[in-house]
């Protein structure tokens, strides 16, 4: 077992060498090449080992955060930079320097600016990390003693299986973000504001979700898109088709991922899950224009917007996670990190 777990770190180790020399490489060469062709001709290779590295990988959340870090923001990021757009750019990289360069490429950070996120200022019960890491501790634990993936009434593990997905990458994230902050000394966004409080899907998915995938996604799928359309349809149509193709991509991505954590052809419940989310949010924001429908009260939208997140969740979201025991072999997952550290300790 203690061979299994350190080969586990040595592939662990061996992705994160290749990233450094992929962004050494990017940095110190790429850099100097003028944007456009020449710089996407000379990624390409980086392209492609991000995309594989999760490959590598035996664990669903080794294989899943790498897939998330690496193949899916890190890429979107390095083709931004490709045009000297986005994080990366000289423009928008704190003082040009190389750590920074690595730890915004490799991380799912940003730096707060003040053209940032519209938070909203109504927040009614929002928890700061540290809550969010004892409530998700306190879950896992729970999973942990009481095995309540068999104990429990599916309906109600589902819905703890929302939360989970929930606080699982609010944790890590915001975890990044202390400990990069800390090193590069500047306040960066936080990663989520308080999706629970949603009182719509355009608030849902615009201000609150995985704000740090949403930006990506805006620059590098919505923007081209809308510009690309609006001299042909127009501005509110152009919006509309850019809105959607943004959520097919997302939902691509999405299969990808699952396809690194389950090992197994995708099912495309996931793109369908987004699909759905990208029509019905299409089909909100024209009737907000069409019939100039404004907000429903807050302790109605509420409940309705984060019904129908968690509902179609439990449909169409998660059925390929459980179906294929992710959430069985995470808990494995802990259980072998808890003998690890154990292993470390008792050796000290």
């Amino acid at each position: 077992m203690e061979e299994q777990e350190e080969g586990i770190i040595k592939a662990l180790i061996k992705v994160w060498l290749k990233v450094l020399i992929s962004l050494i490489y990017t940095y110190f060469i790429v850099s100097k090449f003028p944007k456009g062709k020449l710089r996407i001709f000379s990624l390409l290779p980086i392209f492609s080992l991000f995309t594989f590295l999760p490959n590598s990988l035996s664990t669903p959340t080794t294989a899943g955060l790498t897939g998330f870090f690496f193949t899916w923001l890190a890429n979107f990021k390095l083709l931004l930079f490709c045009f000297n757009l986005g994080p990366l750019s000289n423009d928008n990289l704190p003082k040009n320097s190389f750590l920074n360069f690595i730890l915004i490429a490799s991380f799912p950070i940003k730096i707060k600016q003040n053209e940032n996120y519209p938070f909203t200022q109504n927040q009614k019960l929002p928890l700061n990390l540290w809550s969010k890491c004892l409530i998700y501790s306190i879950i896992v634990i729970c999973g942990f003693l009481s095995n309540y993936n068999k104990n429990v009434h599916p309906n109600i593990l589902m819905g703890i299986y929302c939360c989970v997905v929930y606080l699982n990458l609010e944790v890590i994230m915001g975890i990044c973000n202390k400990i990069v902050g800390s090193i590069l000394r500047m306040e960066l966004s936080p990663p989520f504001d308080e999706p629970y409080l949603s009182t719509s899907l355009q608030d849902f998915w615009g201000r609150r979700w995985n704000l740090m995938v949403s930006d990506v996604l805006r620059h590098t799928v919505y923007f081209p898109i809308r510009a690309f359309w609006e001299i042909r349809i127009g501005k509110r149509w152009a919006q509309l088709v850019a809105t959607m193709v943004a959520f097919v991509v997302s939902g691509l991505m999405h299969e990808l991922l699952f396809f690194y954590i389950t090992r197994v052809s995708p099912t495309w419940e996931v793109t369908c899950f987004f699909l759905l989310h990208g029509v019905c949010l299409v089909v909100e924001i024209g009737l907000k224009r069409v019939l100039g429908l404004g907000e429903l009260h807050w302790a109605l939208a509420g409940p309705l917007t984060v019904g129908f997140v968690m509902g179609t969740g439990v449909w169409l979201f998660l059925p390929q996670l459980v179906r294929n025991q992710v959430d069985v072999r995470s808990l494995e997952e802990v259980k072998a990190v808890s003998r690890f550290v154990k292993g470390i300790l008792a050796k000290n």
